[in-house]
């Protein structure tokens, strides 16, 4: 079961204004509200004062940083980072399956935080069309069962829902295991990785 959530796009900044300039304290009007914050402190608005003197302060916006002069207003819309999430829950054979693709073609995965790269199957790589023989590199791989053969190569594009990386590192196992695509750390490292029970969040800012 794969989810995504998108943050809101758009955020309206808050009317800052300075009123009143000190060694590490400043005056501000927050949307109309006096607020006198020390150097480090966070407004109940979410605007912190990173520094202040008297000629300017330095305040963080929604991680924007702002120098504001003494009767200096900002009033902005800022474009919010997105944060692109996708909720997996463990199946019941206890394993975070999942439906991804690679290079645009569908396939299921599993999430796999013990493999050090993305793992395929030369079943997978003939029906994706992955020349991984001629344009792959051959190396041995330490499996469960033993070493066995695989060509590493790279893939052009991995994707989870929303959240795609480019030119990811993998290996096609020789045969026809692993059943599924293990989706290892090559691709994973790249995001945030979250557990809530049996849910795993997958998160990257964009």
């Amino acid at each position: 079961m794969l989810l995504l959530l998108l943050a809101a796009p758009l955020w309206a900044a808050p009317k800052v204004q300075v009123l009143a300039l000190f060694p590490g304290k400043a005056m501000l009007t927050i949307d109309g509200r006096s607020r006198l914050l020390q150097q480090g402190e966070v407004s109940p608005e979410g605007i912190q004062l990173v520094s202040a003197d008297s000629t300017q302060a330095v305040v963080l916006i929604d991680g924007q940083r702002q120098i504001l002069e003494l009767g200096h207003r900002v009033a902005s819309t800022y474009q919010r980072k997105k944060r692109l999430e996708a909720r997996v829950l463990m199946n019941n054979q206890g394993a975070y399956a999942i439906q991804g693709s690679i290079n645009g073609h569908s396939l299921p995965m599993v999430v796999d935080t013990g493999a050090n790269t993305v793992a395929l199957s030369e079943n997978h790589a003939r029906g994706l069309n992955l020349q991984y023989r001629r344009r792959g590199a051959e190396t041995r791989v330490e499996t469960a069962s033993g070493v066995a053969r695989g060509w590493s190569m790279t893939l052009a594009r991995v994707k989870v829902g929303e959240i795609e990386l480019h030119n990811v590192s993998a290996v096609v196992m020789e045969g026809d295991l692993p059943e599924q695509v293990l989706l290892g750390m090559s691709f994973l490292s790249a995001l945030q990785i979250r557990h809530q029970g049996n849910l795993m969040l997958l998160s990257k800012s964009q």
